[in-house]
Formats: structure tokens, C-alpha cells, sequence
């Protein structure tokens, strides 16, 4: 028996286009649902074929507008389980709230633990997730968490263009390093860190660039960029530094506010993001270039449903016609 014959991948309202592309990658179609909303504004949610028994997959990025779509997978989520799924399988390509993972001054809330725990208590038996803003999210749930990594395919856009020669990553903050020394292992070079302070949310401050970047081709790369404030502050004083030119890359594109703007505004040459957010004509720019997520997180998908190790996508470069 096929790995194919019990499993069920929806598409929810967020990123059609993404869980199309996932779909073609495990080699099974979309199943047939629909969101629709009473008059007041309630969600409904009606599926039109049998889940029962089967190992259902959800795809949804809770991006924007994130309370729309985060209650979009919830009621998805309550209808397979009350419809009798064997497992209910998130696959979330950007996990929303997750910047709030943590108390940094008195009576804030910890959001990124109340949306692991809504999904546990609907019924989610598994989440599979890209670039999480902090790893520890992971320790949130008390389900399995598979948390794949974007650099492998960042990486692989850099090394088909040799733009790895003369290269410096960097890191636009110090919590961003780990995933600056993935890319950089990748791509054979050196790390440099932007040390940067943020006094308040979505603003940021650049003090310090710790590192050699002078004659070098500087690529930066972060888990997202919202209002492009830290990017662009960064992309700027890499080139005082001494930097020849600038990439940026991203896994998530949230490109909320002014970032337009300043990405158009900025000395980035080229911006490299992935499809995780599903982005509208207006928010596309000449300067960016999509790479797609589909194909790595389809053979996620296929190693969960086989009972394979996913450890080969994390650790090697990611390549698009790798395990067809």
C-alpha cells in the first residue's frame, strides 16, 4: 500500500498557490473544502469528501490577516477531528505570533505558547513549520514539532548564481547567528553580525558592525522581514563599511507598513524571500525573487507519512529536483 492512499492534504484560505505546490510534490490533489462566513462575520467550514481514518494535512500560514486565518485552521482543525481523521497534521509554513515567545517587561503576554496551545487543545497531533522566529516554540507543544530550515534553500539560489565568491553572511542581530553560520557552511565564507538595539517593537537601532566586510559582497539573511526597518538599517551600513554590494534573504515576507518603501529605497541589490506568505501583486517588487518552499515541505510530508528520517533536509543543500 502507497504511503498516498491514507492521506488528505486541505488548503485553507492563507497560501493556495503554496499548498498547490505541495501537493503536486507528494504526488496526490488538493481535497475538496470551503471557507465561507455568515452574514455577521463567522467562519464556516465545509469539506466535501470523507476524512475518516485518513491522515489529514493542513496548510495554512497564519499570516496576514493573521486572526482570520488563525481561526480558519482552528475550526478547520475541530471539523476533521469531529469528521473522524486518524491524525491532523499542521503544516504552517509561517507560524504567526511567534514573536512573542517570551516576557521582556511586566504583564506581557506570551502569545506564541497560547497559539501552540489552542492548536493542541482543537486537536492537532502534529505541526510542521518553517524558520520559527525562536527554536524554543518547539518546546511549547507536547506534540511533535518538525521545524524545517529555509537556509538550505536561501543557499542553494546563491551557490547556482556563484554569488558566493568574495561573500560575507550576515547576521542583522546577534539572536539571528545560528542561522547565519548555517547559510555560511553552505556557502563557504564568513559570518559577520549587525549589533543592533531595538528600543521599541518594529524599531531598530544599528550600533556595531562586528566582523570584516570591507570589498566583500555582504548577504544578509534573517527569518523575516515585517517592516524592512532592520534590513534596510543593516543593508545601509554594510555599504558605509565597505561592502561592494548587498543581498538580503528572508524566510518570511511578512512586508507589513513602510517596508515597501524602504526595500525599493535601500541599497539591496537583490532580495531573496521565499513563498511561505503567499504575496499580493503590490507588495511584489523587481528587486525580489521567490524561491519556493512547496517542493521541501512536500518531502517533509513524504518522510512523516513513510517513517523516514527528515534530518537529510536539514543538513545537506537543499536541491528543487532532489527525492522526486
Amino acid at each position: 500500500m502507497s504511503y498516498k492512499d491514507d492521506m488528505i492534504i486541505f488548503a485553507l484560505n492563507s497560501n493556495v498557490p503554496l499548498a498547490q505546490k505541495i501537493a503536486d510534490r507528494v504526488g496526490i490533489p488538493l481535497s475538496k473544502s470551503s471557507v465561507e462566513r455568515f452574514s455577521d462575520g463567522e467562519i464556516q467550514i465545509n469539506i466535501d469528501e470523507t476524512v475518516r481514518g485518513k491522515d489529514v494535512y493542513l496548510v495554512q500560514s497564519t499570516s496576514d490577516p493573521v486572526n482570520d486565518n488563525l481561526m480558519e485552521l482552528l475550526i478547520m482543525i475541530d471539523a476533521v477531528r469531529r469528521a473522524s481523521a486518524r491524525t491532523i497534521n499542521i503544516v504552517i509554513p509561517y507560524y504567526g505570533y511567534a514573536r512573542q515567545d517570551r516576557k521582556t517587561r511586566a504583564r506581557e503576554p506570551i502569545t506564541a505558547k497560547l497559539v501552540a496551545d489552542m492548536l493542541q487543545t482543537a486537536g492537532a497531533d502534529r505541526i510542521l513549520s518553517l524558520d520559527l522566529h525562536a527554536p524554543q516554540i518547539q518546546g511549547f507543544f507536547d506534540i511533535p514539532v518538525d521545524n524545517l530550515m529555509g537556509a538550505p534553500l536561501l543557499a542553494d539560489y546563491f551557490l547556482r548564481n556563484h554569488l558566493e565568491e568574495d561573500a560575507v553572511v550576515v547576521s542583522p542581530d546577534h539572536g539571528g547567528v545560528t542561522r547565519a553560520r548555517k547559510l555560511a557552511e553552505f556557502l563557504g565564507c564568513h559570518i559577520a553580525i549587525v549589533d543592533k538595539r531595538r528600543p521599541k517593537a518594529n524599531v531598530a537601532e544599528v550600533m556595531n558592525i562586528i566582523g570584516d566586510v570591507k570589498g566583500k559582497r555582504a548577504i544578509i539573511i534573517d527569518d523575516m522581514i515585517d517592516t524592512a526597518g532592520t534590513i534596510t538599517l543593516a543593508a545601509q551600513a554594510l555599504i558605509d563599511a565597505g561592502a561592494t554590494e548587498v543581498y538580503a534573504s528572508a524566510t518570511h515576507a511578512v512586508l507589513s507598513g513602510p517596508a515597501i518603501k524602504r526595500l525599493n529605497d535601500s541599497p539591496i541589490k537583490n532580495l531573496v524571500l521565499t513563498d511561505s506568505i503567499n504575496q499580493p501583486a503590490e507588495k511584489k517588487l523587481d528587486k525580489m525573487l521567490l524561491v519556493s518552499v512547496g517542493p521541501l515541505m512536500g518531502d517533509a510530508i513524504k518522510c512523516i507519512q513513510e517513517h523516514k528520517a527528515l534530518s537529510p533536509l536539514f543538513n545537506t543543500r537543499y536541491e528543487e529536483d532532489k527525492h522526486k
